[in-house]
């Protein structure tokens, strides 16, 4: 809080009653302050014979807040409208498709499904909904909901921004006692016909936008977890966090990781936009165990032919492929074939990565980085570090 002192002088005279203004200055020390108001003690001033009144207050000022500048997000985060529907008033969907979307012999399903919404749910690229399934649980109680990674463009499949799709992966295992046990709301979802109604929450989440630079280098990384594996992390117990966990596999309820990325590719390539038209690079790596796993290849094939200098896409088939080592070809060892230019583009301030799989998979990413970092002077976590504050390193992994 700052105090100024006002002082308003007027001389009087017997002589006449227009004379010049004049200023003095009053010494602090003169005035005594009291709760509400406050007294000036002084014997009239004589100045060259005038009568001098004087006059004094003090004006006390707050000082104005320093205002935080907000810090604009690389993101597309303008409008982003998150959790429209909550659990306890979900909207009510439809489906209009499902189908499996994994060959017969694949380990594991999975399957594509859409979901009318007739626009109610506004969600962009990037964003998960929750879905709550029918019955009741363990303890008698209504299941609770399940998010998983919308797999379809704010405009959805159809184009009319009316739909929302999911990438649902069919969680089965046998437990320690032999028991055949089922995720419960992944396989209420692969089980889903046409017409049947569906309970839709969200959208929510804004950690996987993709950005708003049309010119951008995207790089998307996933690899498709195993049930060992997804069994060995989590438990079937509410997501802890509440976004994108859940298509990696938590809550025993299994989406796929490559949905957010299906979303920002179609946007990028299969549709057309008055702001926004992709120029930049996006470069998908997938990961799986089989050819017989892989995912919407069809449509990979047709951006690869549309747009062949602004997509690429590179597969890591760990049972069927392996380097010149003759090691497994997971999705970091594939990734480590391109780290010289890799490591040129994440010096790039458009470049962004998103990542979605096992912990393992980072820690490889970074083992590759590590010596790339390390010759041009710089440590590598500490660019990561600055890579995340800026947005531009997007990782959830288990």
């Amino acid at each position: 809080m700052a105090s100024t002192l006002n002082a308003a002088v007027s001389l009087t005279s017997s002589k006449s009653s227009s004379l010049p203004a004049t200023s003095y200055a009053i010494a602090p020390d003169r005035i005594r302050f009291a709760k509400g108001a406050f007294n000036y003690k002084s014997n009239n001033v004589v100045t060259s014979r005038r009568m001098v009144s004087v006059r004094a207050e003090v004006t006390t000022t707050d000082t104005p807040p320093v205002k935080k500048v907000e810090k604009e997000s690389k993101k597309n985060e303008e409008g982003v409208i998150t959790n429209k529907y909550r659990p306890k008033e979900p909207y009510t969907g439809k489906v209009l498709l499902n189908t499996k979307i994994t060959a017969d012999d694949a380990p594991g399903e999975t399957w594509h499904m859409v979901f009318s919404h007739q626009g109610e749910i506004p969600y962009r690229e990037g964003q998960s909904v929750g879905v709550i399934a029918d019955g009741i649980d363990k303890n008698g109680k209504p299941n609770k909901v399940r998010l998983y990674s919308i797999a379809s463009s704010a405009l959805g499949d159809l184009g009319n921004s009316e739909t929302v799709s999911l990438c649902v992966k069919r969680l089965v295992y046998t437990n320690d006692a032999g028991e055949v046990v089922k995720g419960v709301c992944s396989n209420f979802l692969c089980d889903l016909k046409p017409g049947s109604d569906v309970k839709l929450t969200g959208p929510v989440g804004k950690e996987m936008l993709m950005p708003k630079d049309p010119n951008a280098t995207v790089i998307m990384v996933w690899s498709l977890p195993s049930t060992s594996s997804i069994l060995t992390c989590f438990y079937d117990k509410p997501n802890r966090t509440g976004v994108f966990f859940l298509m990696r596999g938590k809550q025993l309820a299994t989406g796929t990781g490559i949905a957010p990325f299906r979303s920002f590719l179609w946007k990028m390539f299969f549709e057309k936009h008055d702001d926004y038209k992709f120029n930049g690079l996006a470069w998908l790596f997938l990961g799986v165990p089989t050819t017989s796993s892989l995912l919407y290849t069809d449509e990979f094939d047709k951006m690869k032919a549309k747009a062949p200098e602004n997509f690429r896409v590179d597969y890591a088939i760990s049972r069927e492929q392996a380097n010149d080592k003759g090691e497994k070809m997971y999705i970091q060892t594939r990734m480590a074939q391109y780290a010289p230019e890799l490591w040129e583009l994440l010096k790039k301030d458009n470049t962004f990565v998103y990542m979605c799989g096992l912990k393992g998979m980072e820690k490889g990413i970074d083992d590759i980085m590590v010596s790339l970092a390390a010759n041009d002077g710089i440590d590598w976590f500490d660019y990561k570090k600055q890579l995340k504050k800026a947005e531009q390193w997007n990782v959830e992994v288990y």
